[in-house]
């Protein structure tokens, strides 16, 4: 008898035994993959022959996740070097770099990220002076959690001479705003072309054993040079998730273009951020500095003409466009311009281009009409809210309760039809899906919280739905063309990029349990275990199995 796998294309694999999340067909158990697409999906019992069957053992079976915000290079170095993240003093942030400064060469820097003085008792970071003796005189780099600020010291500052005439330098060595680009190019200097690559494959396999089989990387001038953004995207699907570039540099469509950028966005930056006080507001900060010169409310980096001239560079070139804006008064800025591109394009094909917006966290319902009436998709990061949200965190500290609470409007958005796009800002936050759709799920507001299917779709789907379509953009008629139309979803035809589960919490509505079935319980100190990732396959190809979950038998 014929095998039906072989006499219709290359070899294929059925899995089987699993509970597949797919809602038009909720019974299937089984989907084969052949020539890197599902071929078929079904009941075990009425699955066909193929080369290669895979028993799943009833582990759950969802589409893998896209990360749609990432900085590859600075996720694997603080996942391989110095995590600064559990530090609850200036002096445990000086004993961590005391003793990974005594395991290095005396003329190497010390990389570090992740402190966060908010939580702290004494709400300080370590001074220059403090670094300069903790490192042994070498030269430091510690940035903030937001990655918008660092502390650094003095032997980094002096080989940086021209940062004490930039704007947010201060001579303690917590330097912002400019200064922190200024001393961030000399930190990632020194980290060679190798040490650079291997940080990049740490984070790139750390997002595959997470169940992640793409990612966005969000580069530009005074993140990542060009070699490293270049050097990102040749690793991209070589045994690894695919790496799809957003270069953010304003009026370069052209540059991104050359780059291998699928959009000149992503960290095109409006404004800074919250936990630096950089996030430009419509209203004072909180705890606004009483010296500050910009009247408590942050920093604005661009103005609506500069946003209008960008879109037009974009639509000339056919790019996607995108900018980082947190603050409600960066984001009122962004739209202005859309508003003025409109005049120029039409609204319709502003509309059809997909351009983006990062972060989004503080914005009202005028602001939100914004992103509807642009079709503008918001790339977002639940952790933020876990992390920093509610009535006692940081945003509380930064914004007062009232607006904290506002913040991260997820489920606002999402009920009137902006499309959204989860992800990380790894190393902000970590690469951590399931604890980002969870996080969605229980927004401190109860009002801007989302179904489990609405944010887990947000993470897979959405990410997909975010990218440009083909050719990087839209028509001069402003119809695009959307490859990406079939990704995310297991259906058949689709390419067969999926992730495999342990769902040690069980199983509900086709997704793993994710919150406590008491309410009382859920927030971000929920304790139901989250799911555990078996194996990751991008468009049939396996880049990631626990112990040989996938590695299967031949049919016999």
């Amino acid at each position: 008898m014929t095998n039906p796998s072989k006499a219709r294309g290359g070899p294929a694999t059925l899995y089987r035994g699993g509970r597949l999340y797919c809602p038009a067909d909720p019974t299937a158990t089984a989907l084969l993959v052949r020539d890197g697409v599902i071929a078929w999906l079904g009941t075990d019992e009425d699955a066909p022959a193929a080369d290669r069957v895979v028993d799943l053992g009833q582990a759950v079976v969802t589409p893998a996740f896209v990360d749609a915000h990432v900085h590859a290079t600075d996720t694997g170095l603080a996942l391989s070097g110095l995590d600064l993240s559990g530090a609850r003093s200036a002096q445990e942030v000086c004993d961590a770099v005391a003793a990974f400064a005594a395991g290095l060469p005396s003329d190497a820097v010390v990389l570090g990220h992740g402190w966060d003085e908010s939580g702290w008792p004494v709400r300080r970071p370590p001074t220059a002076a403090e670094l300069d003796r903790a490192a042994g005189g070498r030269r430091v780099y510690l940035s903030q959690a937001s990655i918008h600020s660092a502390v650094c010291s003095s032997a980094l500052l002096a080989a940086a001479p021209q940062v004490v005439s930039a704007p947010g330098y201060d001579p303690s060595g917590w330097v912002r705003r400019d200064a922190h680009h200024v001393v961030r190019e000399v930190a990632r200097a020194s980290i060679t072309p190798a040490q650079r690559t291997a940080a990049q494959r740490v984070a790139l396999c750390r997002a595959a054993q997470l169940g992640i089989a793409a990612v966005h990387e969000c580069g530009g001038p005074g993140i990542s040079d060009e070699a490293d953004f270049t050097g990102l995207l040749a690793l991209s699907g070589d045994g690894l998730p695919e790496v799809y570039g957003y270069w953010g540099e304003l009026m370069g469509a052209a540059r991104a273009a050359e780059l291998g950028a699928v959009a000149a966005g992503g960290d095109l930056f409006a404004d800074g951020a919250l936990g630096s006080r950089t996030a430009h507001l419509s209203q004072p900060y909180q705890d606004a500095d009483p010296d500050a010169d910009d009247g408590g409310c942050g920093h604005g980096y661009l103005s609506a003409d500069q946003v209008r001239e960008h879109l037009l560079d974009c639509a000339a070139h056919g790019m996607q466009a995108g900018f980082h804006a947190i603050g409600d008064a960066a984001i009122a800025t962004v739209l202005a311009g859309f508003a003025g591109a409109a005049q120029v394009l039409g609204v319709e094909r502003l509309r059809a281009a997909r351009h983006r917006i990062e972060h989004a966290e503080i914005l009202d319902k005028r602001l939100i009409a914004g992103f509807v009436e642009f079709g503008v998709v918001a790339s977002m990061q639940p952790a933020f809210d876990r992390l920093w949200g509610g009535a006692e965190r940081m945003y509380a500290a930064r914004l007062g309760v009232r607006r904290a609470l506002e913040s991260n409007p997820f489920g606002a958005m999402h009920a009137v039809g902006v499309t959204l796009a989860f992800g990380s800002d790894s190393p902000v936050t970590p690469l951590d899906p399931w604890g980002s759709v969870r996080a969605a799920m229980s927004h401190f507001n109860p009002v801007h919280r989302m179904s489990a299917r609405a944010a887990f779709a947000a993470h897979t789907r959405g990410g997909w739905l975010a990218l440009p379509g083909d050719g990087g953009g839209v028509s001069s008629t402003g119809r695009g063309r959307d490859r990406w139309a079939a990704e995310g979803v297991l259906a058949l035809g689709a390419p067969a990029t999926f992730a495999v589960w342990s769902a040690p919490a069980g199983v509900a509505g086709g997704l793993p349990v994710l919150v406590a079935e008491d309410p009382q319980a859920r927030g971000p100190q929920d304790p139901t275990p989250l799911p555990v990732c078996r194996g990751t396959v991008l468009r049939g190809r396996v880049i990631y199995e626990q112990d040989g979950a996938l590695s299967g038998e031949a049919d016999s």
